[in-house]
């Protein structure tokens, strides 16, 4: 089922996603359609709940197979901010916001959370978590990725994932993990 008999659209207007995402899947085999769609932003405290309700309007709009992915940045001593509301965040008072708030903050520990969302053929969805847990930096560094990814360090890194390549940033995301555990779910036939 999987390499290039598997094809699947994955419907962002996010090209730093695509670019992502794209790479990822090609290393695994999986052939992969862009649909540069914007979805309805559902307001939701759950990433799980945000992705599988845009796999179901992606999969109206657009049949399958397909996946969405929505992700978040959770800081611990924010307790979660901004978590699902993070490209809002970054939106409205960027990266500089973020460390503003983080202002005299010792400990850092912030995660990412992935979720994509996966509609079949048929319109079943399911939904795949990826995390990375690691650290938000005192100062943006680096100007890959996107995001906030100048200010997160991933657990025993150094590097900010925007001074990371897209492959090695793909070693460590959490969408990369997300994405990985959709594919491995297709490999078994699930």
């Amino acid at each position: 089922m999987i390499g290039a008999s598997l094809r699947l659209k994955f419907v962002t207007s996010n090209e730093g996603k695509w670019l992502e995402v794209s790479r990822l899947l090609s290393s695994l085999g999986v052939e992969c359609d862009r649909v540069n769609a914007s979805l309805t932003e559902v307001q939701s405290d759950d990433l799980t709940e945000i992705a599988r309700r845009a796999a179901v309007e992606a999969y109206g709009l657009f049949g399958g197979p397909l996946a969405v992915e929505d992700a978040g940045l959770f800081v611990e001593e924010l307790g979660g901010f901004p978590g699902p509301y993070s490209s809002y965040v970054y939106r409205t008072i960027g990266v500089s916001g973020l460390l503003k708030l983080m202002t005299g903050v010792q400990k850092r520990r912030a995660y990412f959370l992935s979720a994509v969302g996966y509609a079949d053929l048929h319109g079943s969805v399911r939904v795949f978590v990826g995390k990375v847990e690691g650290r938000i930096s005192e100062e943006p560094k680096g100007s890959g990725g996107f995001g906030f990814d100048p200010v997160f360090v991933p657990e025993n890194e150094t590097k900010t994932f925007a001074e990371m390549s897209t492959d090695e940033k793909n070693l460590y995301s959490h969408r990369a993990r997300a994405f990985r555990s959709l594919v491995e779910s297709l490999q078994r036939g699930l």
